[in-house]
């Protein structure tokens, strides 16, 4: 992946790199638990007040997340993305603090608000005890100033280790732009604005490269860091990333924030993975409006399998992050929340799970929180106290685990492309062996009625098992199944065989007689929680959360 002839930097470091890095074959079979640090856990759990409008730190910290690391993996997470770890711009700006790590001012150092370099340790120490992978936000694309260079901010010395104008490209704002598609402009433009500038750096710069290269190298390197999710790919210029790649020696996951497949596809071949955006605004428009059409999201995702590097194998998929509405905030009905949406919400949440790629969750998505836009998105988990028999905590649990089981099921599982069948208007079957997702949009007080007819994916005659209630399923003599909708839930059905007897999913059901697999974590799903999840609306009508 190397863009032209190797500098003698990026030589050392290739000769440095670690010889069992974490790679993409090994991220895949992971499922990731994104947190912001600063929200999750403050480190001696103590209920710090936490405006999510006055946008300034409320005390989360690298030891909260690890006093907390039994949460996120007995959800069946065995990965953690956290936020950016360097130092950044302190005090009070125009768009508050920088609580969330986005804002570097100092490369080189760590962000104080979050702990010491032994807490960061500490934590990927803790992680790889119970065989999870560490992902670290990273931003190399820009820093931030407290305002325009001018008498209140100059270059010389503010910045490490970019310490003159040199380092960087001449004021322009990306936003001010008259053209969008401008691509040079997107590359070499600043983002922010003249009350938050964020100069951009100057990555056609020799010297800039080398501190960059040399600086990603040492923080993998530190912190024992598996892989990395990099912000802003999109503006820098795309033959920088295959140095950086193999100057990380990690896994590489990029953040190209574009609903268009043709555009996004272009940084399939310059990193691992990058995040599948243009699926995500398909997969919000068909789901959380029962006007949605899953024909678009059909479409967009096969073309995607098509011109993508992999296909969305190299993908992560998500229904939230730091960047976007939470699901709830996006209904268009809100008195409507508690019923038509809950279950348009199970159906999204699901979609992850059963995907070429690596599903992710936001925290806070398992709690029911329902935060809009920036900042109000970024709430701090402890007010929920970590609750285990939330609904969708159960329902993130069964996904979990149900993958695990497909993945264990069958050597195929993530190589074999999911397939999009019976596509209708509000329902859409989603094929990918051992598995076999059911999606419809109509809610659950929809007047509408939905079956799914799916033909021949199963054996003739096999018993299969909704995982998500443990309902019993039969396949007809040529292996298709005729499936009613109960209440505009999501059904995913699996073969009693491809469960293992005793273990985490319907295990009275289940007929599977291979060996438990020693690096999953155990977290039996009891029939209380499925009925927790699955009769929700029924139990708990009176409450959203």
């Amino acid at each position: 992946m190397l863009a032209g002839p190797v500098t003698p930097v990026l030589g050392a470091l290739l000769l440095a790199a670690p010889i069992f890095a974490a790679n993409a074959s090994g991220w895949s079979s992971r499922s990731i638990y994104q947190l912001i640090t600063d929200r999750f856990a403050t480190p001696n759990d103590t209920a710090m007040p936490c405006d999510t409008s006055a946008r300034k730190y409320c005390g989360g910290s690298w030891r909260g997340i690890m006093n907390h690391l039994d949460y996120i993996q007995g959800m069946g997470f065995d990965a953690v993305w956290i936020s950016p770890i360097s130092a950044n711009l302190e005090g009070a700006t125009s768009e508050g603090e920088a609580f969330h790590g986005y804002w570097t001012k100092d490369l080189d150092s760590l962000n104080p608000h979050f702990g010491t370099a032994e807490d960061l340790r500490a934590l990927s120490t803790a992680l790889h005890k119970r065989g999870m992978y560490l992902m670290l936000d990273v931003v190399v694309n820009h820093m931030a100033a407290p305002a325009l260079p001018g008498p209140n901010f100059t270059f010389t010395g503010f910045f490490h280790p970019f310490t003159d104008e040199s380092s960087f490209h001449k004021q322009c704002f990306v936003a001010e732009s008259p053209d969008p598609s401008n691509q040079t402009a997107v590359e070499q433009c600043w983002l922010g604005d003249s009350n938050l500038p964020l100069p951009d750096l100057n990555t056609e710069d020799s010297t800039v490269v080398e501190k960059l290269l040399s600086w990603i190298h040492k923080t993998v390197q530190d912190y024992d860091v598996d892989g990395l999710r990099i912000d802003t790919v999109k503006h820098i210029r795309k033959d920088f990333w295959p140095d950086f790649v193999n100057a990380a020696g990690v896994f590489t996951l990029g953040e190209v924030l574009i609903n268009d497949t043709s555009y996004a596809a272009q940084y399939t071949e310059v990193l691992d993975a990058i995040l599948d955006y243009p699926s995500y605004f398909q997969v919000t428009n068909a789901f959380l409006d029962n006007h949605g059409r899953f024909s678009s999201l059909a479409s967009v995702m096969t073309r995607a399998q098509q011109i993508y590097k992999h296909g969305l194998f190299r993908t992560a998929s998500f229904v939230e992050n730091h960047d976007q509405p939470r699901l709830a905030s996006l209904s268009k009905d809100p008195g409507a929340r508690l019923s038509r949406h809950f279950w348009l919400i199970h159906n999204a949440m699901t979609f992850p799970f059963v995907h070429d790629g690596i599903p992710i969750v936001y925290y806070g998505q398992e709690q029911g929180y329902q935060g809009g836009v920036d900042p109000y998105n970024r709430e701090a988990l402890w007010f929920a106290a970590y609750q285990q028999e939330k609904p969708l905590v159960q329902h993130i649990k069964l996904m979990n685990a149900a993958r695990k089981e497909a993945i264990e099921y069958s050597p195929d599982f993530l190589t074999t492309p999911m397939k999009f069948l019976a596509v209708e208007d509000h329902s859409m079957a989603v094929s990918k062996p051992p598995m076999l997702a059911l999606y419809t949009n109509i809610g659950s007080e929809s007047p509408r009625s939905i079956t799914w007819h799916v033909d021949a994916v199963f054996s003739p005659s096999e018993l299969l098992v909704d995982v998500l209630t443990c309902t019993k399923v039969l396949a007809d003599a040529q292996g298709g199944v005729t499936v009613p909708c109960a209440y505009g839930m999501p059904q995913v059905l699996m073969p009693a065989a491809s469960l293992r007897q005793g273990g985490m999913v319907c295990p009275s059901i289940a007929t599977g007689m291979r060996a438990k697999s020693a690096g999953l974590p155990r977290m039996r799903i009891t029939w209380a929680a499925i009925m927790a999840s699955s009769l929700f609306l029924v139990l708990y009508r009176s409450r959203w959360m």
